[in-house]
């Protein structure tokens, strides 16, 4: 498996992270704290791109609530893109397709 790896990029509604390798125990913390250096403003989305992104247990789901925690704080939206099935899956189970919404790419979670 693949170390955690963000890039940041900008698009018309707001910051996209791709977020590529395993977001786990030992590195969820890396996206929490790239969270709290995030401006964002009232009405923007975060993307979080996870297609790249090959294994995610309990801690990355924590850091993955901890973002909509973030961007509901201003009044800003979020919008997992390319979420791999295996982790949809456990998604679903634990009920957070409740409150999030899935996109089936970063292009689609960008369009206004």
């Amino acid at each position: 498996m693949s170390p955690l790896k963000i890039i940041t990029r900008d698009a018309q509604t707001g910051p996209v992270l791709e977020i590529d390798g395993v977001l786990d125990y030992g590195n969820a913390t890396e996206l929490r704290e790239l969270l709290t250096t995030l401006t964002l403003q009232p009405g923007q989305r975060l993307v979080l791109d996870l297609a790249g992104r090959e294994f995610c247990d309990s801690s990355g789901i924590t850091a993955l609530i901890a973002a909509r925690n973030h961007t509901r704080a201003v009044q800003a939206d979020i919008a997992p893109a390319a979420v791999p099935a295996s982790t949809l899956r456990i998604l679903r189970i634990v009920g957070l397709d409740q409150i999030f919404s899935f996109h089936p790419d970063s292009d689609a979670a960008t369009q206004p």
